[in-house]
């Protein structure tokens, strides 16, 4: 006899319901709390089955949800599988053409689906990995929010003074020289009113800045500009410059831990030339474990990069991206393959190639992510660096 176990995960409480192999109810759908208490009250009905029968446990990817539940089930010998929600959706509305949608009915339906599923235990996951997980999306989180605080200077800018932003074409408000501009002299007429001085000491604190021809230049700005200088603007100009800076030490500072928990796990992501400490960090955190997956084609669709068929007769609208799949490793993939077109002159061959064949860039790019995931499943999978000379 096997049982399965599905496990409907919410932010409060679960719900459980379990069956056996002929779809007999072994126990009718049952809530138990996000706590200690209601973790006991799982563990006591799990034990209670036959010990001598499988338990197979299956509920779906809920994000930090089901954090905890993973790892009181780990250190009590379960295993478990987890599934895209998409998948379980599909499944019970295949089934039925109702509507009905509660936690007791979910319960029962990812007991359904479980059923009819090759049971795939996720592999134990590790403390570490866990930690660098959580650091990495904390880092995009505060990347995301650093962002919108360049977004409100900037448009204040516009508005006192318009002609600064420009002069910072590559790396925009972001510079350090910006920065140190607008932390020093924060206003137009300060800056209008710079010397050679004020130059000297920029170049002494700073590693790389600009000319002084373009230091002119910003100062000739300052002192005709357009822009409208306000004490307002002036002091909301420093409050966010101010948390942008805050954020850049906070920033810097979950990067050091970063790196400091990737040093004490095997990867061979980063042996990719192009793939930093951190990007492969990423990587490696959202992918948890390869051993989830038997080939290159399933991590393409965990990461959400596969293409669409839709094939019938002579008809074929096929080829756009599916995304169903985790959009942080897709990000992480879609921007590395990017950068791979300045490191790696198969990839860049090879997305010239597409590029001939009239697809878009974006679309091209997306190739390239394919063939860079393909490639990350190999090393991981065969526990070897990279070699570019294997590709060619």
């Amino acid at each position: 006899m096997t049982y399965f176990i599905g496990i409907d995960l919410a932010k409060y409480k679960h719900d459980c319901f379990i069956m056996d192999q002929n779809g007999e109810v072994i126990r009718d759908s049952f809530s138990f709390t996000n706590d200690s208490e209601g973790f006991n009250t799982l563990l006591n009905v799990l034990n209670s089955l036959d010990s001598n029968q499988e338990k197979r446990i299956g509920f779906e990817s809920t994000g930090h949800y089901g954090s905890n539940l993973k790892i009181f089930l780990e250190r009590n010998g379960y295993s478990f599988m987890e599934f895209n929600p998409l998948l379980t959706y599909r499944h019970f509305k295949s089934e039925t053409l109702r509507r009905t949608k509660n936690d007791k009915v979910d319960a029962r339906k990812i007991s359904s689906y479980l059923y009819t599923r090759e049971y795939k235990p996720n592999p134990n996951s590790s403390y570490h990995l866990n930690c660098l997980k959580s650091l990495t999306r904390t880092r995009n989180a505060l990347i995301k929010e650093r962002t919108r605080h360049i977004i409100h200077m900037t448009n204040i800018l516009d508005v006192m003074f318009p002609e600064f932003r420009p002069q910072f074409k590559d790396t925009g408000l972001k510079s350090a020289t910006a920065i140190y501009l607008l932390e020093n002299y924060g206003s137009p007429s300060k800056m209008a009113n710079m010397t050679k001085t004020s130059y000297d000491k920029m170049k002494s604190k700073l590693r790389h800045t600009i000319s002084y021809a373009k230091f002119i230049k910003i100062k000739e700005l300052a002192r005709n500009t357009v822009g409208n200088e306000d004490e307002i603007l002036i002091f909301e100009l420093n409050t966010y410059l101010e948390l942008f800076k805050e954020l850049e030490k906070k920033i810097q500072c979950i990067e050091d831990k970063i790196i400091n928990e990737f040093s004490t796990m095997k990867c061979h992501i980063s042996s990719i030339k192009g793939i930093g400490i951190i990007t492969a960090a990423g990587i490696l955190a959202e992918i948890e474990s390869i051993d989830k997956f038997d080939n290159p084609g399933q991590l393409c669709a965990f990461a959400g990069i596969e293409p669409s068929e839709n094939q019938s007769g002579t008809h074929d609208g096929g080829g756009k991206m599916v995304k169903h799949g985790s959009p942080h490793l897709r990000n992480y993939l879609m921007q590395t393959a990017e950068k791979m077109l300045i490191h790696n002159p198969v990839l860049y061959e090879y997305y010239l190639k597409k590029r001939d064949e009239g697809k878009h860039h974006n679309v091209a790019l997306s190739h390239v992510a394919r063939r860079l995931t393909r490639i990350i499943f190999y090393l991981e999978k065969n526990d070897t660096d990279f070699n570019i000379e294997k590709m060619r």
